[in-house]
Protein backbone atom coordinates (compact mmCIF):
# COMPACT_ATOMS: atom_id res chain seq x y z
CA UNK A 1 0.00 0.00 0.00
CA UNK A 2 2.52 2.34 1.22
CA UNK A 3 4.27 1.47 -2.12
CA UNK A 4 1.21 2.00 -4.48
CA UNK A 5 0.82 5.94 -2.66
CA UNK A 6 4.71 6.05 -3.51
CA UNK A 7 4.18 5.50 -7.19
CA UNK A 8 1.39 7.32 -7.90
CA UNK A 9 3.17 10.14 -5.92
CA UNK A 10 6.39 9.67 -8.30
CA UNK A 11 3.96 10.09 -11.40
CA UNK A 12 2.25 12.85 -10.07
CA UNK A 13 5.32 14.80 -9.11
CA UNK A 14 7.11 13.61 -13.19
CA UNK A 15 3.66 15.48 -14.77
CA UNK A 16 3.49 18.56 -12.84
CA UNK A 17 7.16 19.20 -13.21
CA UNK A 18 8.17 21.35 -16.07
CA UNK A 19 10.40 20.49 -18.22
CA UNK A 20 13.33 22.38 -19.74
CA UNK A 21 12.82 23.53 -23.27
CA UNK A 22 16.44 23.71 -25.15
CA UNK A 23 17.07 27.41 -26.34
CA UNK A 24 19.09 27.88 -29.51
CA UNK A 25 22.27 29.86 -29.62
CA UNK A 26 22.35 32.76 -31.88
CA UNK A 27 25.18 32.58 -34.76
CA UNK A 28 26.94 36.06 -35.18
CA UNK A 29 27.06 35.95 -39.00
CA UNK A 30 28.66 38.20 -41.23
CA UNK A 31 30.33 38.36 -44.24
CA UNK A 32 33.52 38.64 -44.35
CA UNK A 33 35.43 35.40 -44.95
CA UNK A 34 39.31 34.17 -44.27
CA UNK A 35 40.99 35.17 -47.31
CA UNK A 36 39.28 38.08 -47.98
CA UNK A 37 41.65 41.18 -49.47
CA UNK A 38 41.18 44.42 -47.85
CA UNK A 39 43.44 46.56 -49.82
CA UNK A 40 43.98 44.23 -53.37
CA UNK A 41 46.74 42.30 -52.47
CA UNK A 42 48.60 45.97 -51.15
CA UNK A 43 51.10 46.00 -48.12
CA UNK A 44 49.42 48.04 -45.56
CA UNK A 45 50.55 49.37 -42.24
CA UNK A 46 49.28 48.57 -38.91
CA UNK A 47 47.22 52.29 -38.98
CA UNK A 48 45.65 51.50 -42.38
CA UNK A 49 44.66 47.95 -41.33
CA UNK A 50 42.76 49.57 -38.14
CA UNK A 51 41.31 51.67 -40.73
CA UNK A 52 40.56 49.25 -43.23
CA UNK A 53 38.72 46.67 -40.87
CA UNK A 54 36.75 50.04 -39.50
CA UNK A 55 35.40 50.69 -42.93
CA UNK A 56 34.58 47.04 -43.15
CA UNK A 57 31.91 47.66 -40.08
CA UNK A 58 34.00 46.47 -36.92
CA UNK A 59 33.93 49.12 -34.28
CA UNK A 60 36.34 48.96 -31.17
CA UNK A 61 39.24 48.12 -33.46
CA UNK A 62 42.07 47.99 -31.34
CA UNK A 63 45.98 47.13 -32.16
CA UNK A 64 47.34 44.01 -30.72
CA UNK A 65 50.15 43.26 -32.30
CA UNK A 66 51.57 44.86 -35.07
CA UNK A 67 54.77 43.21 -35.67
CA UNK A 68 56.37 40.70 -37.89
CA UNK A 69 54.08 39.47 -40.79
CA UNK A 70 50.88 39.41 -39.62
CA UNK A 71 48.58 41.90 -37.38
CA UNK A 72 46.11 41.04 -34.82
CA UNK A 73 43.45 43.49 -33.85
CA UNK A 74 40.70 42.90 -30.96
CA UNK A 75 37.47 44.28 -32.62
CA UNK A 76 33.69 43.79 -32.19
CA UNK A 77 31.10 43.05 -34.89
CA UNK A 78 27.15 41.73 -35.24
CA UNK A 79 27.20 41.96 -31.65
CA UNK A 80 30.77 39.93 -31.04
CA UNK A 81 34.00 40.19 -29.74
CA UNK A 82 36.56 39.14 -32.42
CA UNK A 83 40.51 38.65 -33.10
CA UNK A 84 40.90 39.34 -36.39
CA UNK A 85 44.43 38.40 -37.89
CA UNK A 86 45.39 40.35 -41.43
CA UNK A 87 48.69 39.19 -43.31
CA UNK A 88 50.78 42.23 -43.65
CA UNK A 89 52.15 41.77 -47.02
CA UNK A 90 48.88 41.04 -49.00
CA UNK A 91 46.33 42.66 -46.37
CA UNK A 92 43.90 39.35 -46.29
CA UNK A 93 42.27 37.94 -43.58
CA UNK A 94 44.09 34.75 -42.62
CA UNK A 95 42.13 34.10 -38.96
CA UNK A 96 39.11 35.56 -37.84
CA UNK A 97 37.95 34.09 -33.72
CA UNK A 98 35.11 34.60 -31.38
CA UNK A 99 37.05 35.90 -28.27
CA UNK A 100 36.14 36.58 -24.38
CA UNK A 101 37.84 39.76 -23.05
Amino acid sequence: MFRNSLAALAVAISLTVPTAVPSFAEVAAFNMPVGSSLNNGRAITCGQGQRLLQNRGFRDVRRVNCRGPFFKYHTRRAGGRFEVTLNSRTARVVDIRRVRW
